[in-house]
């Protein structure tokens, strides 16, 4: 499990003075973007490759709002890995109070430029899976 920490930005926020809906879906992807940093990836590296992840599915329960302010830690797990698709687990925590504001998961499936399905060529495998594999046996 990877933890990254920010704050609520007034802009992040409506009318009512809560998180807009939309950007817990930015702080996900902030998860997922450094989880996979960790692994020695980066997105601009593997697009060089040829490699895109679009996202097929995303998932997400609002439990708790949050307001301009809050300090917040976004908690990214590796779910499942195989060459073919990545899915992330996450919790967003409010940190004042330590409740669970939302949770969600996403699935990316690795593709070419066109769109079309492709395996994740070893050398990257390897390296997203050493740290799937190192998560895993810390969970146990």
């Amino acid at each position: 499990m990877l933890a990254i920490r920010d704050k609520v930005r007034f802009g992040e926020t409506d009318k009512m003075g809560l998180v807009y809906h939309p950007n817990y879906l930015h702080w996900l992807e902030m998860g997922r973007i450094a989880y996979l940093e960790k692994c020695g990836v980066t997105l601009n590296s593997l697009m060089e490759d040829g490699i895109h992840f679009p996202i097929m599915e995303v998932a997400v329960k609002y439990k708790n709002s949050m307001t301009y302010g809050d300090e917040y830690e976004v908690q990214t797990s590796m779910a499942e890995f195989s060459k073919i698709k990545m899915v992330f687990s996450y919790k967003v925590i409010r940190l004042r109070d330590g409740v669970v504001a939302v949770e969600g998961t996403t699935c990316n499936v690795f593709t070419d430029a066109n769109g079309r399905v492709k395996r994740l060529p070893d050398a990257w495998y390897q390296k997203i899976n050493n740290q799937y594999v190192s998560d895993k046996n810390e969970e146990k």
